[in-house]
């Protein structure tokens, strides 16, 4: 995990994307245990509150659970939620700030389509 206590983005919301991406990359696998917070706070030197408030982040979104007494594990379907999240997040973030351009330049659907099919030749 690379955390960065100098960027803008709070220490907690850091942490509730490293283990998503771990889980997104399966490098955590769905029902498989995940570190204790205080394993993550002597690991990383914070706070435990710090690394619950991300955690607690990914058990409202249903991407990990506790066991009481035990600790916390990925949910099974965490993938596809992650997934599907990282999908919305492309259409928004790349997609509609594409055509909004696309548009500007007075590119129509087909040129666009030419574009990307290009860009998969090159690889």
């Amino acid at each position: 995990m690379n955390l960065n206590p100098e960027s803008q983005q709070p220490l907690y919301l850091q942490i509730a994307q490293q283990i998503e991406e771990g889980i997104f990359t399966k490098a955590i696998e769905e029902e498989t245990q995940i570190p204790s917070t205080n394993e993550f706070s002597f690991r990383y030197k914070i706070n435990p509150a710090t690394v619950l408030k991300g955690m607690n982040i990914l058990v409202d979104n249903k991407i990990i659970y506790k066991k009481r007494g035990i600790g916390m594990f990925v949910c099974e379907g965490a993938y596809e939620k992650i997934k599907a999240k990282r999908q919305d997040l492309f259409y928004s973030e790349y997609v509609e700030k594409m055509i909004m351009e696309a548009k500007k330049l007075n590119l129509d659907r087909q040129q666009i389509i030419e574009m990307i099919d290009r860009r998969y030749k090159d690889e």
